[in-house]
């Protein structure tokens, strides 16, 4: 028998064994942790699962553009490439375990103690969910398992394992263990939070507490302007692509933070109105720089240097038409308090030449917004349009 048939024997065997597996009950040897994870009930095991183990076992809940479901970014796959490089010439190693979780649903009858020893047993059809450790799973067991069987069929990766915690639990551990490692993008930082909360009833208590509250109230907003009016399918959500976007989510959760420690936007009045005041004031801005929205990538109003200034000026402008009796849900009122500061606002582009108006926003060399990007720069392009706008009267 040649070395070629060999080792296609070989492989014809391994694949047929792996095939069996995914059908047959497997047992893992187990530590069992005899306290169980914060108030939930959840215990943890931790122990060693083969690539050939896990191959047909695993799920990594990715969030679903579309859907909103799932809590993980997609994987980097040049990530996974170096990975898969770094352990081929034996340069690295896995000796930080995943984070696994059997969901609660089939975890009943699943630890069983036998000979002084304990076991989690996996039926046909439980699934491990992946929640921190996507990039090592992918790299082994869909990368270097699947290229060569026999090498990697009994490579071992230590796991630890919660035992019953549901996909809130999951979203948690995952946002604290990616969050402080600061390897979680804050546009999905941000909106795993919100999800948190909606799941935690106790969570905005201490988000209170902490000062992050407005981050959830803001991403809640940015759900709503983003599906519909002048922001519509114009924020980049987490695990979307760039498409007609303008801004990301993070740039606009975080221009909303001046509003929300308002007290009146920030407190006093509902979501619904909220959102009701977000969309007259930029439908207002629409109607005062039209330009700006036929071409919003051309302009940087409906981006971060725009959006971030815009916002705080709504600060000043909902002051003026409180005070003036009037009502703050009307575009038109927008329209009038902004006109002459917006249409009169001139800078100079990079080439010394005076804009003004639309052309004040343009991207690039040929408009004068730019200059304004850093923090110092966007409060004096506040204080600019701030001068111009009407003063309240007192009665």
């Amino acid at each position: 028998m040649s070395a070629a048939t060999v080792v296609t024997v070989v492989l014809d065997e391994h694949q047929t064994r792996v095939q069996e597996m995914a059908n047959e009950p497997l047992e893992i040897e187990v530590l069992v942790s005899k306290r169980p994870l914060q108030k939930a009930g959840v215990r943890m095991a931790t122990g060693f699962i083969t690539a050939s183990q896990l191959h047909a076992r695993y799920k990594v809940p990715n969030l679903d553009p579309v859907t909103r479901q799932g809590y993980q970014r997609p994987p980097q796959m040049p990530r996974v490439a170096r990975l898969v490089a770094r352990l081929k010439d034996g340069s690295v190693d896995l000796p930080t375990a995943l984070l696994l979780n059997l969901r609660k649903d089939q975890v009943a009858g699943r630890i069983v103690e036998r000979e002084g020893k304990t076991f989690l047993v996996l039926r046909p059809g439980d699934a491990l969910y992946v929640v921190d450790g996507q990039h090592r799973v992918i790299a082994v067991v869909d990368r270097l398992f699947l290229e060569d069987l026999a090498k990697w069929f009994d490579f071992e990766i230590p796991f630890v394992a919660m035992l019953g915690a549901d996909e809130a639990m999951e979203m948690t551990e995952f946002y604290v263990v990616n969050s402080t490692a600061k390897q979680v993008p804050t546009d999905l930082a941000y909106e795993l939070l919100q999800r948190r909360a909606e799941a935690d009833a106790g969570l905005m208590e201490q988000l209170d507490g902490s000062g992050q509250a407005w981050i959830v109230r803001a991403q809640s907003l940015v759900t709503f302007l983003n599906d519909a009016g002048v922001w519509k399918d114009r924020i980049r959500l987490a695990a979307t692509s760039k498409g007609d976007t303008t801004i990301n989510n993070a740039g606009m959760v975080n221009s909303l933070k001046p509003l929300l420690q308002m007290a009146y936007f920030g407190t006093t009045i509902t979501e619904d109105n909220q959102v009701k005041i977000l969309d007259a004031f930029w439908r207002g801005l629409q109607r005062v720089l039209p330009e700006c929205f036929e071409e919003p990538a051309e302009y940087s109003l409906q981006k971060s240097v725009g959006v971030q200034a815009m916002h705080h000026v709504l600060v000043y402008v909902l002051e003026y038409l409180r005070s003036e009796g009037q009502f703050v849900t009307d575009p038109e009122n927008y329209e009038a308090a902004l006109r002459d500061a917006l249409r009169d606002l001139e800078g100079a582009n990079r080439s010394g030449d005076p804009v003004t108006g639309p052309d004040f926003w343009r991207v690039g060399a040929e408009g004068a917004a730019g200059s304004y990007t850093s923090n110092a720069g966007r409060r004096v392009l506040v204080a600019k349009i701030r001068s111009r706008l009407p003063k309240a009267s007192v009665r």
